[in-house]
Parts: structure tokens; sequence; C-alpha cells
């Protein structure tokens, strides 16, 4: 069987999420191999090994952290050349996607991004994606060279299928390009115990109803009690209520959990593009007519300032 390439997403070993769903999908395809960049390969192997990785490439170089992506795009161009994989699967993250794209055009491949699911084709691997806003969904394939795929959080519920997971060191050269551009500082992201937007099961948003970065602590409190990622329309971003960071949108982050709560929103197709993917969609809104309700699972028309709190204190009645 053919092997996968897939690139994984860690924190010094500590293997995340997607990283796990991609190792579930390629299985579909062929035989996973993770492709591991820097510290911590000998601590993720038993994960990756637990998630069907039949092997482990690891390189460690100081570059991976000095120096923006392209040292990182050298190693998983080096992992290519050493495997001639089937495909190559990588994390739809900010960073995921500007690697898999340099990679792409280094090796002349097709590349499709932002992927949902994986499924084995007679031509090569094929790609759901939701396109135009969300608006259709779509199957494709790359028709040329190896297949670069990147493919979105929560779009599969990893499977553990424990495999050999062998860690072999991966030679890496280091392009005289590739260190153009240096990172000179970094700032820890401020924590607030909650998950990652883009890869939270759960995301509650709040939107201009809730008149007022005053009222966000409703829908905090409403994440807090769901163990959720909290969100924000395009309207409270720029209303200044809640940071850029957490706006859920086509202009700011595309999330696709398991449930997705929008308290206060309307529906406008700019945020729709960003959460239509959800699993499961409620909403809650004292317009019957938002546009929001078109999309939605189960529809709550009432004020959220009445709504989400009883909501709130019934989850944590429920699970307590």
């Amino acid at each position: 069987m053919a092997e996968v390439l897939v690139y994984v997403d860690h924190v010094d070993g500590t293997v995340k999420k997607p990283t796990l769903e991609l190792l579930t999908l390629a299985r579909r395809i062929g035989e996973p191999v993770a492709v591991h960049l820097g510290a911590g390969a000998d601590a993720a192997a038993s994960t990756l090994a637990e998630y069907g990785a039949v092997k482990v490439l690891a390189a460690d170089a100081p570059e991976f952290n000095d120096y923006l992506v392209a040292p990182k795009v050298d190693a998983l161009q080096a992992a290519y050349d050493a495997v001639s994989p089937a495909a190559v699967l990588v994390p739809s993250s900010p960073e995921g996607k500007e690697i898999a794209a340099r990679l792409a055009v280094r090796i002349g491949s097709g590349i499709i991004t932002d992927a949902v699911d994986i499924e084995a084709g007679g031509e090569g691997p094929v790609a759901t994606q939701s396109v135009f806003a969300a608006a259709f969904t779509t199957k494709s394939r790359v028709t040329k060279g190896t297949p670069v795929i990147t493919v979105k959080p929560n779009s599969a519920a990893p499977e553990a299928a424990p495999a050999a997971g062998t860690v072999e060191q991966l030679a890496v050269t280091i392009g005289e390009k590739s260190t153009g551009t240096k990172v000179v500082s970094r700032t820890p992201r401020e924590s607030t115990g909650r998950p990652e937007l883009t890869e939270a099961a759960i995301v509650v948003s709040g939107g201009r109803g809730l008149n007022g970065a005053e009222n966000f602590p409703l829908i905090e409190a409403l994440a807090d009690s769901l163990g959720a990622a909290v969100g924000a329309s395009r309207a409270a971003v720029d209303a200044g209520w809640y940071p850029h960071t957490h706006q859920v949108g086509q202009t700011g982050k595309s999330v696709s959990p398991q449930l997705y709560i929008a308290a206060g929103i309307s529906g406008a197709i700019q945020h729709r593009a960003g959460m239509q993917t959800s699993k499961t969609i409620v909403a809650i809104n004292k317009d019957a007519e938002a546009p929001i309700f078109d999309l939605v699972d189960y529809g709550v028309v009432g004020d959220l300032f009445q709504v989400v709190p009883q909501l709130t204190e019934e989850v944590k009645t429920r699970k307590g």
C-alpha cells in the first residue's frame, strides 16, 4: 500500500488533535508516515503510532524556530523525496496552508485547501470542500503530480489504529534562501483556559445583539459551562466588543465544530462562510426572520439576555 505523508502539528512533542484526524483520514488512502519537525519526536511517537503512523520521520534544527516557514518546507520536501508518497496531508492552519502551498510549487503538484473529508478514488484521493462561502459542496482531485491537501480541524473523528511508529531521522538540508526572514521576537498568547477556536469541538459566538462589550461575559459563561471556545461576529469585533482573534467568518477564522451556538448573530453571508460546516448549529435571536434561522438545526426565537443565562444554568445543573 502506498505511503501518505502527514505533517505533524505539535507543541514540544504534544501532538495536537488535527494531526490525529489527518492520520485517520490518511489510512483511507494509504499507510500514514508522520513528519515531525522540532523537539519532542520521541515523546510524540507513541501517540502517532497509536493513531496509525507506520513510521515517524523526525528532524530537529534551530532554523525551524528561528526563521519563518521555509526551513519546514525544506524538511517536508526532504520527506517527500525519501518516501515518494501517494499524497501529502497538512493541517489547515495559517502556517500549514503556507507550508502546503510552498511544497506544491516546489514539487510541481496541485493543491487542495480546507478539505472537510478525504476518500480513496480510482485516480487518486478525492477531497470534499465547502466553497463559495459554504454555499456549495464540491468533490475534487488533483490531476497533476502528488496531491497536497490541507484539512480543516474537526473534519474527522480521530480513530486509534496502532501501528509500528518507528522513529527514523530525516536528513534535511536548509537552503540558503530559506533563512531570508528571521523571527526576532515572540509574544506568548494570553491563555484563557478555553480551547483554541479553530480546533474546539464546541464554539459559542456572540454578535451585534449583545449590544456591547460589557455583555460578552454572558457568552463566556455559557462557553465555560460547555468547555467551549468563544467566537464573535465581525460586527461585534468591528465595534471593539471582542478581540479580532476570535472573529468567525470569511475575514476571520473558519470553524467546523461538532456544536456551534450563535447568540445575537443575524447570519450574514460573511459570518456563515466561517461556520456553515459545523455539524450542529443552534441560533438564539429575537428576530424570527433573521437569515441565521435558514441554516440552523435548532433555533430559539427569544431575547438572548433571558435565554443564554437560563441555558448556562441548565447546563451547569445537568453537569453538576
